[in-house]
């Protein structure tokens, strides 16, 4: 009778493990998707915003025809590489577009006029807005991808993770002279700051791991 009430006991503890463990993991996995979704939002908004920019400064500097085409095409180029949902190319694609923002602003400060244009203006305080959202979202998922992928390696819940087929997920990393946000000084102005961010959506895996597909919640597989 006591071995019946011993096996019992074992049963009833490693019922409880594993229903803890698995209900934890899916805690920190959907507050991972959580997190990438705020960044996946804030970088749709920042393209959205890079045309209308662009066109506001050509109107003024119609003759920078080649740094309106890199803008341009760093753009294309990042949306492109966000449909991919692979980390590896998104990276290089949201750098190269920094880059060109950085030219255009440089540009923009060639042209003082433009401080009194209320659409750049706006523009500026928008897309300056949506970079610190976005920096504020990456250290808030990179902390959710932390303790998530800490959790999948961890005893016992690495086991429930293997049977139920959760996947680590990948930091969301950016150098910080990538991310730092160009600082545009007009005459006569106490000067107004935006920049570019990069990101990336992530690839779809099992059942049980953090869907993910460019503008999807899911946050990319390690």
């Amino acid at each position: 009778m006591a071995a019946i009430v011993i096996v019992v006991i074992v049963v009833v503890v490693l019922a409880f493990l594993l229903w803890a463990s698995f209900n934890g993991l899916v805690k920190k996995r959907n507050r991972t998707q959580e997190a990438w979704s705020e960044i996946d939002v804030e970088l749709k908004r920042r393209h959205d915003l890079i045309p209308n920019l662009v066109s506001t400064v050509e109107g003024y500097a119609a003759h920078e025809k080649g740094t309106f085409e890199a803008v341009t095409k760093a753009r294309a180029d990042a949306v492109s590489a966000g449909a991919t949902g692979d980390p590896a190319k998104i990276a290089p694609a949201e750098n190269a577009l920094s880059g060109t923002l950085r030219s255009l602003f440089a540009v923009a400060e060639n042209y003082p006029q433009l401080r009194a244009v209320e659409s750049f203006t706006q523009l500026q305080e928008t897309l300056t807005a949506t970079e610190d959202k976005i920096e504020f979202a990456r250290r808030y998922y990179n902390t959710s991808a932390r303790d998530f992928d800490t959790a999948l390696q961890t005893f016992p819940r690495n086991l429930i993770a293997g049977m139920f087929n959760f996947k680590a997920v990948a930091f969301y990393g950016a150098d910080d002279s990538d991310r730092a946000v160009p600082q545009v000084t007009f005459p006569g102005s106490d000067g107004a700051s935006t920049g570019p961010t990069q990101s990336g959506p992530p690839p779809a895996t099992g059942s049980a791991g953090p869907p993910s597909a460019a503008g999807s919640a899911g946050p990319p597989t390690a």
